[in-house]
């Protein structure tokens, strides 16, 4: 029933690409037993079906919560899935993708669950996440069969934005009384403070990705973009935060017509991010007929 609900929350925007974060109960252990994965696969076939999309799924990590995509084959042309067995506790779910009327440029997509648990662990995901983010690179002519790549990364980053600019206040740590997930969640410092982790807004936008929330923002006078998307029932933990993002390459970012955070109380304990993009103006970044953004250009 809730992946029902859940579909049919998500149908109306009739998204062409869906990154999801969490896809508890449709993906299951390869030692379930035949009863639990029969279950799970009809789950799966029933969201695919409600929202109208073709899905992948990424292989069961240690974490409980595995990823999946969903794209539109109408708009989308699906090409090799690529797993990640290694590093991620929670593997993401890669899928390279092409845009017909460009069907030369790959767009290197990603739906990815960062580590609760470790900052550690987060920072090592994050480097490989940046793996993905360095096909973007235009190979300066060396190989034509591969000039050049978009990337989209989406996913629960479990860290915080750069605070510059952002309209959610950061955790204030001293008032956060679950001391587990201030370990978590947080680096203590010499003088014994506290210090949000944000090392994988600093790593993407050091390798010139972008948030297209900070994108609609900044450039398109839509301050909600930045509203929180998590945080609203976690007890003790420091209140709201905006830790669900994305990262986009500093061309197809610039497509990015509006940003908006669609409420889903009573269907998950964090809002979805709805990222519209011009068809007209992705045609152009992805031929890269202009410009590519600067790095940290909105996070300046």
């Amino acid at each position: 029933m809730w992946h029902q609900n859940y579909g049919e929350r998500l149908a109306p925007l009739e998204a062409d690409w869906l990154g999801l974060a969490e896809l508890t109960y449709s993906q299951v252990r390869p030692d379930a037993s035949a009863e639990v994965k029969e279950a799970a696969e009809r789950r799966w076939r029933a969201l695919q079906q409600t929202v109208g999309m073709r899905g992948f799924r990424a292989r069961m990590g240690q974490g409980r919560n595995p990823t999946g995509l969903l794209v539109r084959e109408a708009t989308f042309t699906a090409g090799l899935q690529h797993h990640h067995p290694n590093v991620f506790r929670t593997p993401p779910t890669n899928v390279q993708l092409t845009l017909p009327e460009v069907p030369d440029v790959p767009i290197v997509t990603a739906a990815f669950h960062s580590s609760f648990c470790s900052p550690v662990g987060r920072s090592a995901e994050a480097y490989e996440l940046s793996a993905l983010a360095d096909k973007v690179k235009a190979q300066h002519g060396a190989d034509p069969e591969r000039s050049r790549a978009a990337c989209w990364l989406f996913g629960d980053t479990n860290e915080y934005p750069l605070p510059a600019g952002e309209s959610v206040p950061g955790i204030d740590w001293t008032t956060v009384t679950d001391l587990v997930h201030r370990r978590h969640r947080a680096l203590k410092q010499a003088d014994g403070s506290w210090r949000s982790c944000t090392t994988l807004d600093d790593l993407m936008l050091d390798c010139n990705m972008h948030d297209p929330a900070r994108f609609a923002a900044r450039r398109l006078g839509q301050p909600d973009a930045l509203a929180p998307t998590a945080g609203f029932a976690a007890v003790g933990q420091g209140g709201d935060s905006r830790i669900d993002r994305g990262y986009m390459d500093p061309w197809t970012v610039q497509a990015v017509l509006g940003v908006t955070v669609l409420d889903m109380t009573g269907l998950s304990d964090h809002h979805a991010l709805v990222v519209d993009l011009s068809h007209r103006k992705l045609i152009e970044a992805l031929r890269r007929a202009f410009p590519p953004l600067a790095a940290w250009d909105l996070a300046a």
